[in-house]
């Protein structure tokens, strides 16, 4: 069964109750219970910090034996060039995401440490940004089995 990892950084542990206008009244634990049911042939899996070492860590930790990753690392992205780091060190392939459209938001929010290190990036598309990039790493997956 292949292994995704969600990973979710600071204040995202919020959604539902941060800033409904941006980010809608979902919790992300809601709305991972859909993925789980949507793609049930998935073990998937969820980490949430608000401490940038603690993501680090958790990218060590499975970036050799998970088939993917998906990042939103909050505002750790436009910062963190030690969460870059961690992902160029592992193979696992990972795809960045954002709920929100970070190019129509402030200009600080428009450079990410992370996009040059990810296969893909998805953006503003909402909670069901999580979901197509499950998709894609699905697809990325079976294209580069043997």
């Amino acid at each position: 069964m292949k292994k995704i990892l969600i990973i979710n950084g600071p204040n995202l542990n919020l959604l539902g109750k941060r800033e409904p206008t941006i980010y809608g009244n979902q919790t992300f634990e809601e709305y991972f219970d859909t993925l789980q049911t949507q793609f049930a042939e998935v073990e998937l899996h969820y980490f949430q910090s608000n401490h940038e070492g603690a993501l680090v860590d958790k990218i060590h930790e499975i970036g050799f034996t998970f088939q993917g990753i998906v990042i939103n690392a909050g505002a750790y992205t436009h910062t963190s060039i030690a969460l870059a780091d961690a992902l160029s060190a592992v193979t696992t392939p990972a795809i960045e995401v954002h709920i929100s459209n970070v190019h129509a938001r402030e200009a600080f929010r428009h450079h990410s440490y992370l996009s040059s290190r990810v296969k893909g990036v998805i953006v503003g598309l909402g909670l069901r940004g999580y979901e197509l990039a499950v998709r894609a790493l699905l697809e990325m997956s079976i294209v580069n089995s043997p």
